[in-house]
């Protein structure tokens, strides 16, 4: 939590997650009483104070200018049951290509009450939620998951991967089905009749209102819950109480969101785990996607294979890096990675729209700084183990677009390399370095 648990709402959320952790068959039947005006105050706090608007046009400053008024507003509404959630409004984010993302971006009070939701049902499934998953959870994160990743295939019998996609995941989650497995821990009438208020709020996407049937609201505090207990229940216990106990040989599932894959030792299994969870998903109400779901062989064996077999060695993308089989100076095995290149391309593209629009607004001087945040931020996700090529790769780029879009400014060339290079002495930029290393101990 982002702030000292005081006060009794914090403290029987303590309680509940210590009930969840002892008893996993208890239910919960009185939860909604917690959202009250001390805890709310809390969730207000904890919320991004620079986000945009929604459809309320009332920004975080705007509802904190009343806030003790607002809050005792909104905790009557609450607790009569006519609170009702605004329908978020909807924009598009740039893809991939030229596809576009589409976002909801909910009322303040949605944001509120959501987060509010959140925390109670975080203090009761974290306690359920397996290891193997990584999305959205407190004290875990995408690097975990790749570290996993890593320690699987270099230390257990791993020769063949599922590397799965859900179509669609956020838009196609059943709302009945949803419902009944959080009503697998929860039996508040309340609590439940909200969440579903939630999923049916809609949104409202150039002035059409869209009642929505299906699918987690993308974009809100309350989806990624959500979408990890749909898949507790429908992938992670079904692959750990099913899947692995009639497996062959060795299995494992990692999972970040609705991304996942699974690891196995025979090729028998890896077409039993596709056929089982085309079937699995069919039955809760979604579906794998046909062309970006496969088989491939990887491993300790794969690059001896393919030269046998005279085909390239497989490879494989998860969470915006490609892997491949590689040796150590010793001759052992080892995985490497990199970044994929359409994540590469997508960056290079970003940072080179991003100078073309700053050059000439500001001097140098007032952007440089942003350009050192945006640096760091690409090493503190990239900076991994065995990819210092590609953030070194990204570098060398950018500093190709710094100097060709500082010489833009004007006609005349203001800049050449020699005198760049005496101003990156003056004022540097951050090197490229690794700072999640997979081989320590733990991910720092």
């Amino acid at each position: 939590m982002l702030y000292t648990e005081t006060g009794k709402t914090w403290e029987k959320l303590s309680l509940i997650s210590s009930h969840a952790r002892r008893d996993r068959r208890f239910q919960f039947t009185s939860l909604a009483h917690l959202l009250n005006e001390e805890y709310l105050r809390d969730c207000y706090k904890s919320l991004n104070r620079n986000k945009a608007v929604g459809i309320d046009n009332v920004s975080w400053r705007d509802y904190g200018e009343n806030l003790e008024e607002n809050l005792s507003k909104l905790v009557r509404k609450l607790k009569s049951k006519k609170y009702k959630p605004m329908p978020a409004r909807r924009v598009y984010i740039p893809k991939e290509g030229d596809e576009k993302r589409a976002l909801g971006i909910p009322a303040i009070e949605n944001k509120i009450v959501e987060r509010g939701i959140t925390w109670i049902l975080e203090s009761i499934y974290e306690q359920d939620f397996l290891n193997n998953s990584y999305g959205f959870r407190p004290e875990k994160n995408c690097h975990q998951a790749l570290k996993e990743i890593n320690n699987i295939v270099s230390s257990q019998p791993v020769s063949y991967i599922v590397e799965a996609d859900i179509r669609k995941f956020f838009d196609k989650v059943p709302h009945a089905m949803l419902l009944s497995s959080i009503k697998m821990r929860i039996k508040d009438t309340t609590m439940l009749n909200l969440i579903e208020k939630f999923l049916k709020a809609g949104y409202v996407d150039h002035e059409m209102m869209i009642r929505t049937e299906e699918g987690t609201p993308q974009g809100s505090i309350l989806s990624p819950i959500l979408s990890n207990i749909y898949l507790h229940n429908v992938l992670d216990t079904w692959f750990e109480n099913t899947i692995k106990k009639s497996a062959k040989g060795y299995c494992e599932l990692i999972r970040y969101a609705d991304d996942f894959l699974c690891l196995t030792r025979y090729k028998e299994d890896a077409i039993k785990i596709e056929k089982a969870l085309n079937e699995r998903f069919k039955r809760c109400g979604l579906e794998l996607h046909p062309e970006k779901t496969r088989i491939l062989s990887f491993g300790r064996f794969e690059r001896g294979n393919a030269r046998l077999q005279n085909r390239r060695a497989n490879t494989f993308d998860f969470l915006g890096f490609t892997h491949y089989c590689d040796v150590t100076r010793k001759g052992r095995f080892k995985i490497g990675r990199k970044t994929s290149r359409k994540k590469f391309a997508a960056k290079c593209k970003d940072m080179n729209t991003w100078l073309r629009s700053i050059r000439n607004l500001v001097e140098a001087k007032e952007w440089w700084k942003t350009l050192e945040a945006k640096l760091r931020g690409h090493y503190q996700y990239y900076g991994v183990s065995e990819n210092y090529e590609s953030i070194s790769h990204f570098y060398r780029v950018t500093i190709r677009m710094v100097i060709k879009w500082m010489n833009r400014r004007s006609q005349k060339k203001s800049m050449n390399w020699e005198g760049f290079q005496r101003y990156l002495k003056l004022y540097p930029l951050p090197k490229p370095k690794i700072v999640h290393n997979f081989y320590l101990s733990r991910v720092r």
